[in-house]
């Protein structure tokens, strides 16, 4: 993989400013701020396919709205866990703000804000480590989306986990790149963005843009980097095919 291309493809595009120009604004929009993850497929597919200029076009905003929002169905159902780890000791201290309201339930409704407390802390390592793991698996999830462009092709276990096992190290690479690279720009975008702040409106201006800025570009990074681990473990278009 040519990792340093992942963070150069972007400026080598002739039309690199209105491309991801228009998908920055696009990502402040609600609702169809979706259509950006529906472009980072289409990212994934020109890269998979050795398309010239990777980014591509916006004339297919429909198409992108959709993959995208499959995406993001898909992403509350595997994310279902953390929102159940969430809403549990949340259940709790409901409760005991109820409780709370009378005197002669004080003591019971700090012991049920105290049993939630242990219960959110408890629960804490499985949030984090789950969501690490999610963090590894939906890149493969990603992959399989963009080639096969289905929901369902989302909780094809076997081949979402074939896609990792096929080549780990290169997918583990580009994991950890994409992951560090993704807090690298983000520091160095923030510290710019913490110095021109003090420059009143304008300076709040330009920060505003160099964030959303930042977000496309390195979900850009992300999607381009993954885009090559797919062509070079199974080759350009062709089928995932479990190991």
């Amino acid at each position: 993989m040519d990792i340093g291309k992942s963070f150069s493809y972007q400026f080598e595009d002739k039309q690199w400013i209105s491309k991801l120009g228009l998908g920055a604004l696009i990502t402040i929009v609600p609702i169809l701020n979706f259509a950006w993850s529906g472009y980072m497929v289409g990212i994934l597919r020109n890269v998979m396919n050795g398309a010239m200029e990777p980014l591509p076009n916006w004339d297919d905003l429909e198409k992108k709205f959709i993959d995208g929002l499959i995406l993001f169905a898909v992403g509350i159902i595997y994310a279902l866990p953390i929102l159940l780890v969430v809403c549990l000791p949340l259940g709790f201290f409901a409760v005991s703000g109820v409780l709370s309201g009378s005197h002669n339930l004080q003591s019971l409704s700090n012991v049920i804000a105290g049993v939630g407390g242990v219960v959110f802390l408890s629960l804490l390592c499985l949030f984090i480590l789950y969501g690490l793991a999610l963090s590894i698996v939906y890149p493969a999830i990603l992959l399989t989306f963009s080639r096969e462009g289905t929901f369902a092709s989302c909780f094809k276990f076997q081949d979402i986990f074939g896609i990792i096992s096929k080549n780990p190290s290169a997918f583990f690479t580009a994991w950890l790149v994409s992951f560090l690279g993704g807090i690298v720009v983000s520091m160095v975008i923030g510290l710019v963005s913490a110095f021109v702040g003090w420059i009143p409106c304008v300076g709040w201006i330009v920060s505003f843009v160099l964030g959303i800025g930042t977000t496309v570009y390195i979900s850009s990074v992300y999607a381009h980097i993954f885009g090559q681990f797919s062509a070079m473990t199974f080759g350009p278009n062709q089928p995932i095919q479990a190991v």
